[in-house]
C-alpha cells in the first residue's frame, strides 16, 4: 500500500521535552526518526510513532529531544493514498531548527537496458533457477549517501554487492537487496557508498522467466558512473544455478580439464589442449614404461641387491610402473567419462573414490623409497666397515612392507570425502520456425513484410562430477599431508647427500693427510654431485604442483590452463626418471644392466 508523506528535519538547542502535534481534517499519523529516514525500510532508526495521541484522529508527541542530534519527523496519513492539508505545531519553536527534509532530485547517472531471452539466468533464491539478470558496476567519486532506483514496466528486484558477484553464490559479498516493496514494484536503494570501492548492482525480476526494458537512475550530491559489468562464472565452480560446488584445494585432473572437454564430441574434434595433453600423456607413459622395465631388470640381478638400497630401488621400479600406469588410466578415465555422459554411475563412483588416491599412493611410495636409498647410503658412510649388509636387507624388507600401509592411512580421508555431484545446466537455443505452438516473438521484415517466428527453446543437460568436500579441519590436515609427503623425502635426500659428501671427506682427510679437508670436500662433491643434483631436480619438478595445489580459495584453471597442466605433468616426472637418476650415474648398476643386455644378445644370436 502507498502512503503520501512529508519529512521534516528537526534540530533543538535545549535538552528538554517537546510537544509536536498535527491539526487536519484527515486522519494523520506521525513518525520520529533519529539521524536518518529510509522510506524503503521504515522500521530502521525509528524513535517513536503516534496515530491518535491528539484529538480528532491527530497524532501528538511529548518526547525528549537533545542538542546535537538530528531528528526526522515524517507526517503521513492513516489510510493509504489519502491527501489533504495538515498543520504541524511544535512547542518552543523559537529554539528549534525546523526545515523540510525532502531534497530536489539530482540525477547523476542514467542507464538503459533490457532483460531478454539471451540474458543470463541464475538462481537468486536457491529455489528457482530461471531469473534473467544483468550486472552493472557502480563507482562513486566521493563517499556519501545515494539513491538508486529503477523505472520499468516489469517488476524489478535488485541486489547490491561489494567488490564482486558470483551467480552461483548470490549471497556472497551481498550488502543490500530490495524486492520493489513500498516502491511500486521497482527496486530502490538509499545507501551510503564509499569512494574507491567497486559496487556491483544486479538487476533481475521479482517473477521468474520475465523479460523487459528497464532504466537505472542514481541521484546524489556527487558524480557517479554506472556501466555494464561482465560477471563471468568462475571456472572452479561446478553445478547449476541452484546447486553448486566450488573447488578450494588440491589439483585433481578432473578440475583442470572440466571446462575443456565437450560432451558427445569425438576426441579428434576436442580442443587443442585435450589433443596435446593426450599426446604428452602417451609419450610419458611410453617413457615411464621403458624406464620402469629397465630399472626392474637391473635390480633383478642379485649383485645389485647386496644391501637394502637394491631392494628399495627394486620396489621403486615396481611402484614407478604402477604410478605411470595409473597416470594413464586417470587421464583417459577423466577424458572419456566426460565425453560420454552416459557412462554407468557405478563406474563413475568407483573411479572417483579409487583412482586419484591410488595414484597418490604409488607416487608417494616412489618419493619415500628414493629417500630410503639416500638414508641408507648415509648410514653406510657413517658406520663404514661396521655396516651390516644382512641387517640392512632385513630392515629394508620391513620398510617396504610397512611404508605403503602408512601412506594409505594418511590418504584414507580422500576416499571418504569424495562423492558424486549431480547437477543440470540449461542451454537456450533460438531458431526460426512457422510453428505457433511454442513461445515466439513476431516481427515484420522491412523488405517483404512477411511474418517470421523466432522460437526460444531451453534444453536441460544433466551432469555428474567427482568432487571432494573437506571441512576446515580436514582441509588443514590435507595441506599438512601434501607438504609432508613432498618435503620430508626431499629433506632426507638432501641431508643424506650432504652427510655422504662431508662424512667421506672427513674420513679421507684422516687417512690421506697430503690434502686438506676442503680439497677432500671438493673431490667428494665432484664424485657424488649426482646425489645433490638428483633430489633438487626432483623437488623442482614437484614444486609447481605443490604450490598450485595449496593455493587458498578458488583456482581458475581456465585462465592459466597450461600452467596447471604443466604443473600436473611435471609432478610425475620423477616416476619416469628412476633409471636415469639411480642406475645411469652408478657404475655398479650400469655394469649389471650392460651384462643383462649382453646375455640377451648372446641368447638372440644362439
Amino acid at each position: 500500500k502507498s502512503y503520501y508523506y512529508e519529512a521534516f528535519e528537526i534540530k533543538v538547542i535545549e535538552n528538554r521535552y517537546y510537544k509536536i502535534w498535527s491539526n487536519s481534517t484527515i486522519d494523520t499519523s506521525g513518525f520520529i526518526y533519529e539521524d536518518r529516514f529510509d522510506p524503503l525500510n521504515p522500521e530502521n532508526d525509528l524513535l517513536d510513532k503516534n496515530d491518535d495521541g491528539g484529538s480528532d484522529l491527530q497524532f501528538q508527541f511529548e518526547i525528549p529531544l537533545y542538542n546535537g542530534t538530528k531528528y526526522i519527523l515524517v507526517v503521513t496519513t492513516y489510510h493509504p493514498a489519502n491527501t489533504g492539508q495538515i498543520e504541524i505545531h511544535m512547542s518552543g519553536l523559537k529554539n528549534v531548527l525546523f526545515t523540510r527534509a525532502s531534497k530536489s532530485m539530482n540525477i547523476r547517472s542514467n542507464y538503459s537496458s533490457a532483460l531478454t531471452t539471451s540474458s543470463p539466468k541464475y538462481c537468486r533464491d536457491y529455489l528457482t533457477r530461471s531469473y534473467y539478470f544483468e550486472t552493472l558496476q557502480i563507482n562513486v567519486m566521493k563517499t556519501d549517501s545515494y539513491d538508486i532506483w529503477s523505472e520499468s514496466e516489469i517488476e524489478t528486484y535488485g541486489y547490491l554487492y561489494k567488490d564482486d558477484f558470483d551467480s552461483l553464490q548470490p549471497f556472497a559479498n551481498l550488502i543490500a537487496e530490495h524486492s520493489g516493496k513500498c516502491n511500486n514494484h521497482q527496486l530502490k536503494f538509499n545507501i551510503h557508498l564509499r569512494a574507491n570501492t567497486k559496487y556491483v548492482l544486479v538487476v533481475t525480476t521479482y517473477h521468474p522467466n520475465e523479460t523487459g526494458k528497464f532504466n537505472i537512475l542514481i541521484s546524489g550530491d556527487n558524480d557517479v558512473t554506472i556501466e555494464y559489468f561482465d560477471s563471468k562464472q568462475r571456472s572452479c565452480s561446478v553445478g547449476d544455478r541452484c546447486h553448486f560446488y566450488s573447488t578450494t584445494i588440491g589439483l585433481p585432473l578432473d578440475d583442470i580439464l572440466r571446462g575443456e572437454i565437450r560432451d558427445n564430441v569425438t576426441l579428434s574434434n576436442q580442443s587443442n589442449s585435450i589433443g596435446i595433453s593426450s599426446a604428452i600423456t602417451i609419450l610419458m607413459f611410453i617413457g615411464g614404461m621403458i624406464n620402469s622395465l629397465f630399472s626392474y631388470l637391473t635390480f633383478q640381478n642379485k649383485d645389485t641387491r647386496q644391501v637394502g638400497c637394491g631392494l628399495y630401488l627394486l620396489a621403486s621400479s615396481i611402484t614407478s610402473l604402477l604410478t605411470i600406469s595409473m597416470f594413464l588410466i586417470n587421464f583417459w578415465f577423466a577424458v572419456l567419462t566426460q565425453i560420454n555422459p552416459r557412462t554407468s554411475f557405478s563406474i563413475l563412483r568407483g573411479g572417483c573414490i579409487l583412482i586419484e588416491p591410488i595414484l597418490k599412493l604409488f607416487l608417494y611410495c616412489d618419493s619415500w623409497f628414493s629417500a630410503c636409498v639416500a638414508i641408507e647410503r648415509a648410514i653406510q658412510v657413517f658406520k663404514g666397515v661396521r655396516f651390516d649388509k644382512n641387517k640392512s636387507k632385513r630392515f629394508a624388507r620391513w620398510i617396504i612392507f610397512i611404508l605403503p600401509l602408512c601412506i594409505i592411512a594418511s590418504l584414507i580421508h580422500e576416499s571418504l570425502h569424495r562423492e558424486m555431484f549431480k547437477y543440470e545446466t540449461e542451454t537456450n537455443r533460438t531458431y526460426l520456425n512457422n510453428d505457433k505452438s511454442t513461445i515466439k516473438d513476431e516481427f515484420e521484415s522491412e523488405n517483404n513484410k512477411t511474418s517470421i517466428n523466432t522460437i526460444y527453446q531451453s534444453i536441460i543437460n544433466p551432469h555428474i562430477s567427482c568432487v571432494t568436500r573437506y571441512s576446515s579441519s580436514i582441509q588443514i590436515y590435507n595441506i599438512v599431508i601434501l607438504y609432508f609427503h613432498l618435503l620430508v623425502p626431499f629433506i632426507a635426500n638432501l641431508f643424506s647427500a650432504l652427510f655422504i659428501i662431508f662424512g667421506s671427506a672427513r674420513q679421507r682427510s684422516v687417512a690421506q693427510t697430503d690434502q686438506t679437508y676442503i680439497e677432500h670436500v671438493r673431490q667428494q662433491f665432484h664424485e657424488h654431485k649426482q646425489l645433490i643434483i638428483s633430489p633438487i631436480a626432483l623437488l623442482i619438478l614437484s614444486m609447481p604442483r605443490l604450490i598450485v595445489s595449496s593455493l587458498p580459495g578458488c583456482i581458475r584453471t581456465s585462465e592459466n590452463l597450461w600452467l596447471y597442466l604443466i604443473s600436473y605433468f611435471f609432478s610425475f616426472a620423477p616416476s619416469i626418471l628412476i633409471f636415469v637418476v639411480f642406475v645411469v650415474p652408478s657404475k655398479t648398476y650400469m655394469n649389471a644392466f650392460k651384462s643383462l643386455l649382453d646375455s640377451w644378445r648372446r641368447r638372440i644370436h644362439q
